[in-house]
C-alpha cells in the first residue's frame, strides 16, 4: 500500500469518527467561570506606582473552566448535559446567558447565595501582551444540600450519556465526595470517565478511565521529577497504579503529550509550530478525547486526535475551540505521518507496533546503516513495504556504525540519516539502536515480516530464526547491482585524488 493510499484510508476513518461526534451525548460536571479579556492602550506609567496605565477600549467575555469544555463539545457537534454551580450574582447570570446561546447544551445550574461566581479578568495591550490577571472566586466545597442537589441532577442524566467528563478547577463543585460518586455511577453504567484534575489529592478520582494532568500538575501530585520522557512515564505509571485509572495522558505544552496505558507508552509530538496562546488548550484536549472514546476509538487514536485539536487552538489567541472541519483540515495538512512523527525510541516503537496490530495491520522490519542513500536502499525499502502494511526501519547509531565500518564512518550522523529515512514514503517508523545487531529490537517488536537484501544468505539474517519461530516470514529482497555506500565513498576518494 502506498503512503498516499494509507493516508486516504486514515482520512476516511477520521472523517467517519468526526461525523460520529454529532450523535454523542456527554455529561460534563465541573467548575464554570467567566473568562473576561480587557484590551487597551498602554501609553504611560502611573504617577501613583510604577505600573502601566491601561485605557480600556475593548472587552470580551467567554465561558471558562468547565464551561470552556462545554464550548468545545458544542463546537465539535456533540450534545452536552452540563452540571455546575454559580453564585447569585451578575457573573452567574452571565454564565446562564452564554450557555443558553450554545446549541445542544442542557445546563443545570445550582445557584447559591453563599458563593461568588468565578471571574478571571485578563488585561492585554492592544498588541496582545498579557499585562495582568485578576480573579474573583469562591473555592469552598458546596454545602451538603448543594452537593445532594447536583448528585440528583447527575443521576438523572448519566444513563442517557455516552461519556462523562469531570472538569475540576478546584472551585468546590467536585469536592465533598461528589467526584467519587459520579465515577462510581458512571462505572456502574459502563460509561468512560475522563478527568481533568486539580490540586494534589487525586484520591477522589479513583477508578476513572483516564486522567489528563499537565506536566506541572503531575509533578505536584506525585512529588516526582518530570524532566524528560522517562521521568514523565515513571510518574504517570505511579499515578495510574495509585488511583487505579485505566490511563494517564500528560499534556506537555510545546512538547506534545505522553499517554501511558496498561498496554503501552505513546509520545505524541506537538502538532503546531507557532504557539499564540495556550489558554484553554487542556479543555479542548478533554472534549476531543472524550468524544473520540464515546465513538469507540482506542485510547491511542483518541489521544492523537486530541493532540491534533490542541495544536489548532494553541495557534489562536484566547480560549479558542476546534471544529470537526478544523481537525479534518489540519489532518490533511500534516497527514499525521510527517517525518517528525516517524521517529521513536524502543518503548515508543513497541507501543506504536501494538497499536498497529490492534488495527489488524501486518508489521515489517528491516535495518541498516543507510549512510549515503542510493537506489539499492530505495529498492530494498520499497520491496519491504510491499510485503507489509507498516514498515519499521532499525537504524544503526553512530557508535554502532563506527564499530562496524571503521573510524571514518558514518559520513552522515544518525540524526541526518534518520531524517532522510523518515522522509521516504515506504517508511512508517524509524528506530535508532546502539547494538551491533538489531536482534534486541527484533525481539522487542516481533515483526510479522523481516526483510534483508538477497546479498545475505538466509542463515546470515539476524533474527530470522526468531521471526520464523513464531510464524513470521523472512524475505530476501532483490538487490540493485552496482550500488553500495562503500563503493560510492571509494569512488569519491578516487575522484579527489585524480
Amino acid at each position: 500500500m502506498r503512503e498516499s493510499d494509507a493516508h486516504s484510508d486514515d482520512l476516511s476513518a477520521l472523517s467517519a469518527l468526526l461525523a460520529g461526534f454529532a450523535g454523542r451525548r456527554v455529561l460534563c460536571v465541573g467548575d464554570v467561570m467567566v473568562d473576561r479579556s480587557l484590551y487597551g492602550d498602554v501609553k504611560r506609567i502611573s504617577p501613583e506606582a510604577p505600573v502601566p496605565v491601561v485605557r480600556i477600549t475593548r472587552e470580551t467575555s467567554e465561558l471558562g473552566g468547565a464551561g470552556n469544555v462545554v464550548r468545545n463539545l458544542a463546537a465539535l457537534g456533540a450534545r452536552c448535559a452540563f452540571v455546575t454551580a454559580v453564585g447569585d450574582d451578575r457573573a452567574g447570570r452571565e454564565v446562564g446567558d452564554m450557555l443558553s446561546r450554545l446549541e445542544n447544551v442542557e445546563p443545570y445550574l445550582r445557584v447559591s447565595r453563599r458563593r461568588e461566581t468565578t471571574v478571571k479578568s485578563r488585561f492585554f495591550s492592544l498588541d496582545g501582551h498579557h499585562l495582568l490577571r485578576a480573579d474573583r472566586e469562591t473555592t469552598l466545597a458546596l454545602s451538603p444540600e448543594g452537593t445532594a442537589d447536583l448528585e440528583r441532577a447527575i443521576t438523572a442524566q448519566i444513563r442517557e450519556c455516552d461519556a462523562v467528563i469531570l472538569s475540576d478547577y478546584g472551585k468546590g463543585v467536585l469536592m465533598g465526595g461528589l467526584a467519587g460518586k459520579v465515577i462510581a455511577a458512571a462505572r456502574a453504567a459502563n460509561k468512560p470517565v475522563v478527568i481533568d484534575p486539580k490540586g494534589t489529592d487525586y484520591a477522589r478520582y479513583v477508578g476513572a478511565t483516564i486522567i489528563t494532568p499537565n506536566r506541572t500538575e503531575l509533578a505536584e501530585a506525585m512529588n516526582m521529577p518530570v524532566d524528560g520522557d522517562d521521568a514523565i512515564v515513571a510518574a504517570a505509571q505511579a499515578l495510574r497504579r495509585q488511583i487505579d485509572v485505566g490511563a494517564v495522558l500528560v499534556t506537555r505544552s510545546g512538547e506534545g503529550m505522553t499517554l501511558v496505558t496498561a498496554d503501552g507508552i505513546y509520545h505524541l509530538p506537538a502538532e503546531t509550530r507557532e504557539v499564540a496562546d495556550v489558554t484553554g488548550a487542556g479543555d479542548t484536549v478533554v472534549a476531543t478525547l472524550t468524544l473520540a472514546l464515546a465513538c469507540g476509538a482506542a485510547l491511542p487514536s483518541a489521544a492523537r486526535l486530541a493532540n491534533l485539536a490542541a495544536g489548532i487552538v494553541v495557534g489562536r489567541h484566547g480560549t479558542a475551540v476546534a471544529t470537526p472541519q478544523d481537525i479534518a483540515a489540519a489532518f490533511r495538512h500534516t497527514g499525521l505521518a510527517n517525518a517528525d512523527q516517524k521517529f521513536s525510541d524502543r518503548a515508543g516503537a513497541l507501543a506504536r507496533v501494538m497499536d498497529w496490530r490492534r488495527q489488524g495491520l501486518k508489521v515489517g522490519f528491516t535495518n541498516g546503516c543507510f549512510d549515503l542513500l542510493h537506489p539499492g536502499h530505495v529498492s530494498l525499502l520499497r520491496q519491504a513495504r510491499d510485503a507489509c502494511d507498516r514498515l519499521v526501519v532499525g537504524l544503526n547509531s553512530d557508535a554502532s556504525v563506527k564499530r562496524l565500518k571503521g573510524p571514518d564512518r558514518p559520513v552522515q550522523n544518525e540524526t541526518a540519516r534518520a531524517a532522510v529515512m523518515a522522509s521516504l514514503s515506504p517508511v512508517d517508523l524509524v528506530v535508532i539502536f546502539g547494538e551491533d545487531t538489531p536482534l534486541a529490537l527484533i525481539e522487542a517488536l516481533r515483526p510479522d515480516v523481516l526483510v534483508k537484501g538477497a546479498d545475505y544468505a538466509r542463515t546470515q539474517v539476524v533474527g530470522g530464526d526468531l521471526v520464523e519461530s513464531y510464524g513470521g516470514r523472512v524475505i530476501l529482497a532483490d538487490v540493485v547491482a552496482s550500488h553500495s555506500t562503500t563503493a560510492t565513498i571509494a569512488a569519491m576518494k578516487a575522484a579527489r585524488k585524480s
